[in-house]
């Protein structure tokens, strides 16, 4: 999917031209996704409170993405995501909870999702993205 992508990028037609504010919205939309992403194997209080935090990062990803992509390929690929991921948190709510693999529950998951996914978000931001997906985020 991503070999495709990166295929269909080089020449889609745009849908929308994002102002350049909204990049910037969305690299600060972005932080709380490696948050919730880390919380999702570290289950404190964040997890709690979003319940699915998962799957919330997704989501968010995927609308930070749209927010400042606009040709469409990258609506295809991140409108699938978002379309996804809204669909399995309500297939969720009728569905017996499974445990997930993680940490044991602690008062200090908290303070350790906030590290690492601060940690992960600045390591994407200035170095992964561009390695890992061959555009640099500036």
């Amino acid at each position: 999917m991503a070999w495709g992508y990166g295929l269909s990028r080089l020449d889609s037609a745009f849908v929308y031209s994002p102002p350049v504010w909204l990049g910037h919205f969305s690299l600060l939309l972005m932080l709380p996704v490696f948050i919730l992403l880390v919380a999702a194997y570290f289950p404190g209080r964040i997890k709690a409170a979003t319940r699915h935090p998962m799957l919330l990062s997704t989501m968010l990803w995927a609308v930070a993405h749209l927010l400042s992509n606009g040709a469409l390929a990258d609506v295809i690929l991140f409108g699938s995501f978002l379309v996804w991921a809204i669909w399995d948190c309500i297939s969720l709510e009728s569905r017996q909870t499974r445990p997930i693999p993680g940490a044991p529950e602690s008062n200090y998951n908290d303070i350790i999702a906030c590290v690492v996914g601060i940690g992960l978000y600045l390591a994407f931001v200035f170095w992964l993205h561009d390695l890992l997906i061959g555009v640099p985020v500036y």
